[in-house]
């Protein structure tokens, strides 16, 4: 699975060149971040770190993580619907981990009051690395699912360009013409249209939750362009500009600035440090409208670390999707070892056996965002400080994925080029649409998945799971 780019990565004069190459094709193809020191300005930008090279993905791997997201896109919203479930997964996690039990307070209310929304929109991203298994075949396996500001499909929409550049330079066209088109950033509008088309208002708009300090806001743009292509508008507006100007009407349509609105797309709202009580206050005025949201309450819970973990145990796959055992196979073979660490003999165990061989283990908050793992020595204190404490059910444990290091060229602003060894992580988008009429059963309009490659160097600053 490694890539055949060692004799490149020799010549250094060869690489500062390229790489010069490689950063102007990419500032003009728009593979672009806000820079640190002015997040709310696109006034000056600089490039998305990526690398100089593509990485190899075994092309069995590949269609087997297309093939898989649809089931996927199937349990995610199965999960969604099912409160029961939800409730008794995240029972010990919410009574140690607030934002998790904020997140589902508000779920709760929903469903006290009744869910007003009628259509149901998930644009998830499945992530996923490669490994060897013990017979030396490849094999694909799943870190984890975001449900929730799914990011880079736009910049990934405009890489495959970077690199077919790069190698076109060497003349090597036969390498850059197996590069695959890649256009998440269309699937997902064509997800949010299809939404706001079945919201049934031809006037309302699409209101994009976002940041006020965003680099990432060409990523979105992306998406917000091909939307308007469709003569679909998207206002961004803050969770304090819903507080401050959102309402809803007698029939819970949601208004802002006197402007109804159709869906709503968080790409914002996945982290702790984001709600103030304002902004939770928001977030609950908008799960209470009828307005599609993207993700709506449920869907993100349906997201967390635990809920993954709980998803693993024997017999849950089947209850959830009955009558699929092909789908159940096909998603339970991308699983990865994960464990409970709720008090009792089971959570006892697990830590009893990463404490004894921590280099196989991983342990997970309930965080997106990317940056919140903790592994080696970091883990091993953690876990003695947990070990005795409620605590712990808030996190999960990890069976470690081992893939395949190879060396590419690391381009990153402000840094010169890097020739070290990466590590692969391959995202899978996947849309769906649930349609929902009182009285009447649930039909899925839409349900497909879309390609994102993504590379990460091993210092992880080439891309993150999310902004």
């Amino acid at each position: 699975m490694a890539t055949g780019w060692g004799s490149l990565l020799q010549d250094e004069q060869q690489l500062e060149e390229l790489a010069r190459q490689a950063v102007d094709r990419a500032l003009a193809e728009g593979v672009l971040l806000r820079t640190a020191r002015e997040p709310s300005s696109s006034n000056v930008v600089s490039y998305a770190p990526f690398t100089l090279f593509p990485s190899l993905v075994p092309s069995a791997l590949l269609e087997q993580a297309y093939a898989v997201q649809m089931d996927f896109n199937l349990l995610v919203d199965a999960v969604s619907q099912d409160a029961a479930f939800l409730e008794q997964t995240l029972s010990s996690t919410i009574k140690r981990d607030d934002y998790t039990a904020r997140l589902f307070d508000i779920h709760k209310q929903v469903l006290k009051e009744g869910v007003a929304q009628t259509v149901f929109l998930g644009l998830n991203r499945s992530d996923y690395m490669f490994q060897h298994n013990t017979d030396g075949s490849p094999a694909l396996k799943q870190i984890e699912i975001n449900t929730i500001s799914a990011s880079f499909g736009g910049l990934a929409s405009r890489t495959p360009a970077v690199h077919r550049h790069v190698l076109n330079v060497l003349s090597k066209t036969k390498e850059a013409a197996k590069i695959l088109s890649n256009n998440p950033s269309k699937g997902l509008a064509l997800g949010i249209a299809k939404a706001w088309e079945l919201y049934g208002s031809a006037n309302a708009l699409v209101l994009l939750i976002a940041q006020e300090k965003e680099r990432n806001i060409f990523d979105q743009r992306a998406i917000e362009n091909e939307l308007l292509a469709k003569n679909i508008h998207v206002i961004r507006r803050r969770f304090e500009d819903v507080s401050e100007k959102g309402s809803l009407d007698q029939d819970r349509r949601l208004l802002m600035d006197g402007q109804e609105v159709a869906v709503v797309y968080f790409r914002d709202g996945y982290m702790p440090n984001q709600y103030s009580q304002q902004n939770w206050e928001a977030r609950l005025l908008l799960e209470r409208s009828c307005a599609v949201k993207c993700p709506d309450i449920a869907t993100q819970l349906a997201g967390t670390k635990k809920v993954q973990q709980e998803l693993s145990r024997v017999g849950v796959l089947e209850m959830l999707l009955p009558g699929q055992p092909e789908a159940v196979a096909r998603l339970r073979a991308t699983f990865a070892g994960l464990y409970s660490l709720d008090m009792g003999a089971e959570g006892d165990q697990a830590i009893a056996e990463a404490l004894a061989a921590p280099s196989r283990f991983v342990l997970k908050p309930q965080r997106e965002g990317g940056g919140n793992n903790l592994y080696g020595e970091e883990m091993v204190q953690a876990l003695q400080q947990l070990k005795d404490s409620e605590e712990r059910a808030s996190y999960i444990l990890m069976e470690k994925i081992e893939p395949e290091p190879f060396g590419n060229c690391l381009l990153r602003p402000g840094s010169p080029a890097q020739v070290v060894q990466c590590i692969s992580e391959l995202g899978i988008f996947g849309v769906y649409v649930r349609l929902f009429a009182l009285g009447e059963a649930s039909c899925h309009v839409m349900n497909s998945p879309m390609e994102r490659p993504m590379w990460r160097g091993t210092e992880g600053f080439c891309q993150q799971p999310h902004e």
